[in-house]
């Protein structure tokens, strides 16, 4: 029998077991392992003294690479939970506690922001300070933070006191009892035990995801006036189901209640595109309700982001924890409402009052209503919420204790009892979650029990109903037809320029429903009809390439513009349940060619065509936005032997033909080819690229301004992927090559000082990490770091004092990244003087430094300041 046991669990995923060395590998941690190893049988339930517990895991192997094809690939939260509670290994006097710890094993960088993660998802705001920077009243947030630490038994814990960790490099290093591990390139490890021994490969292909772990089929969802769609009752651990979660129509809107993991596989079972969203209100930040965040940024507008500010700040820091995003990028990404408590919200005529629930984090329940012939039908959703005899034993007189008051405790009570038409409860039990036996007199008309994974007790099924995903609750019916009215809105937008009487005539012809799966156009066939997608999602297949992208609402196929029809060169196929507006392609040719619109949009079809074979602009963009990218991007040429100038870079430029390489100064780092960019700093950042494009033969390209670009999340999400990796890649090179303290021309702010500042700082990091690396083990370390801290305290008190002079708008962040620089610079020096600090802990520091401060923030700074100085 093998001594190392490897499993696929699912795509991107595998389970590696060394029994005799008690080591037992999750390899990769995207959303929902756990539920994926319980499918496996990879987590059972046994008993020992008496006591039931699950097996598992002990360690997890993170990925490099945090973000794959637009999600996350590192959610190890729900894992460690599983290891500390169901395992039983942080619990006092249980059998799986034997002293031994969860282990994280990866790269320096990617095991520091998962503990900083799960430090977030522990706790939230951790500080009374962080708590009034929401709003909150100065003794409101002494009162939160005393239920805070009832709850965390009166001690924040930082993650590494609950958490071993083991890096890995391109050397073997031993993990446990040995067994060895070492990077064999990127994502791609070799365990090593006695003779034996495994490659696990972590790296998803393009246009691979990961699965869901259970099946949803699809579901037909019609359009209301005021309707809750059932979209999850489980909870984090319930591998049939989807956590709990709604998803609210309301006047033929759309919006979501949290986003669980899976999000974008729930939305497609529902035949809900990711475009038709128009807004998520969030309850809080644990990953059974916020792991689908992510998902939400690959729209093609800013989904309105509706919560408290405490949720939103708490959401912000632990989603800045994973993505190395400052938390001033979130809006960004989503349209930020922020929403009052205890006060009813109007929501374009959508009413909505969140309730502070006391939970480990920063949480509000919620009520909706909407105003009908009776008065208001109300929907409430309670996730998350604490059982009430929880609460009770937490009153305290004592003030200065952690815990709450008796007259706190008979609110949320009060609260919780507050009648609703309908109203969906977490009884999920234990410290954290709620009892249904709390809501045993409740008055509310109608009442459904989520948030649990095991069957209703007979005395539950009393109180209150369950439901199935895609299940209904009609609150008030519709008498309009709102898909018409997206008809309307879609073509108007595509064809701005018709008259109504036009738009009319295009829009008085059958909107068709279409089955998951069918085939609705084959490439090579001439359609009879241009369609315009009102709900759900189309695959767009290429036939002789890899390449699929999906059309989503406000997408169209079909279409050409002359007098005759042309033979379609891609398939396109329904995905879930679809319904289009169907014209006939004589009727649509009339049109267009009598408005003079034919030879115009022929033009800009070419273009489409390109954006479509890309993998930056080919999916989920509307039509409209298609155009609108199309009409302002320009042809232009680099000559051979030439560079795309770092200076006069003031948009996206993408290759149309041909071939080129990536370059910092004159160095390559990567060669491209068409569909690939360069100039994505100036969109995400705001400043000019690092880059350069050369090339030895001439090369076609188009130029794509940023404002066309700058309020598509999709877009944004996708270049911040590729920064990262571009900019990953650009550093071990330079590691490899030892030029990674190398000041560059590149680097420069264009503010003489701060520059002199920083080829100090790169000379005196160069210094440190050549006495850390000496053989002899370095004698000058401690001089090193010493200079280092007193280098960087006067270089980030001069740049601040600058930020005040000239009223710098980023000035809060900017000092916030200051102050986390010198204390990370403090903890390295004592752990080099418990020789606990390795070489690869310093590089990764001054890696994250370089990348995320000086040429990011610090580049961001500088371009300020120039224009300050020049005005």
């Amino acid at each position: 029998m093998s001594l190392i046991q490897k499993i696929g669990v699912c795509t991107g995923v595998f389970w590696i077991a060394v029994p005799e060395a008690h080591l037992y590998l999750l390899c990769g941690c995207p959303a929902d392992a756990v539920k994926h190893l319980r499918k496996k049988g990879l987590i059972v339930s046994r008993e020992e003294k008496g006591v039931v517990f699950e097996t598992g895991p002990n360690a997890i192997l993170l990925s490099d690479i945090s973000i794959q094809n637009g999600h996350f690939a590192n959610l190890s939260e729900f894992p460690v939970l599983q290891m500390l509670y169901l395992q039983g290994m942080i619990v006092p006097n249980h059998p799986g506690n034997t002293g031994e710890k969860p282990l994280l094993i990866g790269a320096y960088e990617q095991i520091a922001s998962q503990m900083q993660y799960i430090y977030r998802g522990n706790y939230g705001l951790i500080s009374e300070e962080e708590i009034r920077a929401a709003g909150v009243a100065p003794q409101a947030a002494k009162e939160m933070m005393r239920l805070k630490l009832r709850f965390a038994f009166g001690n924040i814990r930082r993650t590494e006191e609950l958490l071993d960790a083991c890096t890995v490099d391109t050397a073997f290093s031993e993990i446990r009892d040995g067994v060895s591990i070492r990077r064999v390139h990127t994502n791609v490890f070799e365990l090593r035990y006695r003779e034996e021994s495994v490659t696990v490969d972590l790296n998803l292909a393009p246009g691979e995801f990961y699965p869901p772990p259970y099946p949803l089929g699809f579901h037909r969802i019609h359009r209301d006036y005021f309707s809750v769609i059932h979209s999850g009752e489980g909870d984090g651990w319930d591998e049939n189901r989807p956590c709990m979660a709604s998803v609210l129509s309301f006047q033929g809107k759309i919006y979501l209640i949290d986003a669980g993991p899976n999000i974008l596989f729930i939305l497609e079972a529902l035949g809900i595109a990711v475009n038709e969203v128009e807004g998520i209100f969030m309850s809080h930040a644990h990953d059974d309700h916020f792991a689908g965040l992510t998902a939400l940024m690959r729209a093609d507008h800013r989904i309105r982001f509706l919560a408290h500010p405490l949720v939103r700040l708490s959401v912000a820091k632990k989603l800045c924890a994973l993505t190395s995003m400052t938390e001033d990028q979130f809006g960004d990404y989503f349209d930020v409402v922020d929403l009052r408590l205890d006060r009813w919200n109007d929501i374009h005529s959508l009413e909505v009052k969140p309730i502070f629930s006391p939970h480990p984090v920063e949480t509000t329940v919620f009520f909706f209503r909407a105003l009908s012939e009776d008065g208001y039908r109300v929907y409430a959703h309670f996730a998350d919420i604490a059982g009430l005899d929880v609460l009770e034993n937490m009153v305290t007189g004592d003030a200065s204790s952690p815990g709450i008051t008796e007259d706190f405790y008979r609110q949320v009570g009060k609260k919780y009892r507050q009648r609703a038409h309908l109203k969906k409860l977490d009884i999920g039990g234990g410290m954290i979650h709620g009892m249904a036996a709390d809501f045993a007199s409740d008055r509310s008309e109608r009442i459904i029990l989520a948030h649990t994974s095991r069957e209703l007790t007979r005395q539950e099924k009393l109180i209150g109903s369950g439901t199935s995903f895609g299940m209904v609750d009609t609150l008030i019916s519709t008498h309009q037809d709102y898909v018409r009215k997206i008809s309307y809105t879609i073509l108007s937008s595509y064809l701005p320029d018709l008259t109504k009487d036009k738009v009319d005539l295009l829009l008085n012809h059958p909107i068709e429903s279409y089955n998951p799966r069918t085939i609705l156009l084959k490439s090579g066939e001439s359609s009879r009809y241009v369609h315009f997608i009102l709900t759900g999602d189309v695959e767009r297949i290429r036939p002789h390439s890899e390449t699929t992208s999906t059309l989503s609402v406000g997408g169209c196929f079909g279409e050409s513009f002359g007098p005759a029809k042309t033979e379609s060169t891609d398939t396109y196929r329904a995905i879930n349940f679809v319904q289009a507006l169907k014209i006939p392609f004589s009727i649509f040719a009339h049109v267009t060619q009598e408005h003079r619109l034919c030879e115009e949009m022929e033009q800009l079809w070419e273009k489409r065509a390109f954006l479509q074979d890309t993998w930056l602009l080919g999916e989920e963009l509307s039509a409209k936005l298609q155009i609108e990218i199309a009409r302002a991007m320009t042809a232009e040429t680099l000559p051979a032997r030439q560079q795309v100038p770092r200076e006069n870079r003031t948009g996206l430029y993408v290759i149309r033909e041909g071939a080129a390489v990536l370059c910092l100064e004159d160095e390559p780092l990567q060669e491209l080819g068409r569909g690939d960019f360069i100039g994505s700093h100036k969109l995400l950042f705001g400043i000019p690229t690092l880059f350069r494009l050369h090339s030895e033969e001439s090369v076609s390209l188009y130029h794509i301004p940023i404002h066309c670009l700058a309020d598509i999340p999709i877009i944004r999400w996708k270049l911040y992927e590729s920064y990262l990796k571009r900019m990953r890649r650009m550093m071990e090179r330079q590691m490899a090559e030892g030029t990674l303290f190398l000041w560059r021309g590149a680097y420069d702010t264009g503010i003489s000082d701060m520059d002199e500042e920083h080829r100090k700082l790169f000379e005196i990091a160069r210094n440190l990490y050549l006495e850390v690396r000496s053989p002899t083990g370095g004698t000058r370390v401690e001089d090193w770091f010493q200079q280092l801290q007193t280098r960087m305290e006067s270089h980030f008190q001069a740049e601040e004092r600058l930020m005040e002079a000239h009223g710098y708008t980023g000035a809060e962040n900017h000092r916030t990244m200051h102050r986390d620089y010198l204390r990370e610079v403090v903890r390295k020096e004592k752990r080099q003087t418990d020789a606990s600090l390795s070489l690869e802990e310093i590089m990764v520091f001054f890696r994250n430094w370089m990348i995320h401060h000086v040429l990011t923030e610090d580049r961001k700074l500088g371009m300020f300041l120039r224009r300050k100085t020049t005005t």
